[in-house]
């Protein structure tokens, strides 16, 4: 993929796929890839009705 999906639901499913299959260790490293500020797509996707579970390195639906 060349770039990050602008959808919520897509774009919370890439990076959950991202991270899970360790394809980026870590959310900042994806974002860096992608050239994304983490802390602006947490504010995003948290805008949208998810939030980032730090320990189980997922965005989870609900807040």
């Amino acid at each position: 993929m060349d770039y990050l999906p602008h959808d919520p639901a897509i774009l919370v499913s890439s990076i959950n796929l991202y991270l899970r299959d360790e394809i980026y260790d870590t959310l900042e490293s994806l974002c860096y890839a992608y050239g994304r500020d983490p802390e602006e797509l947490k504010a995003y996707l948290q805008a949208n009705g998810y939030r980032y579970d730090e320990a189980q390195r997922q965005f989870k639906e609900g807040l």
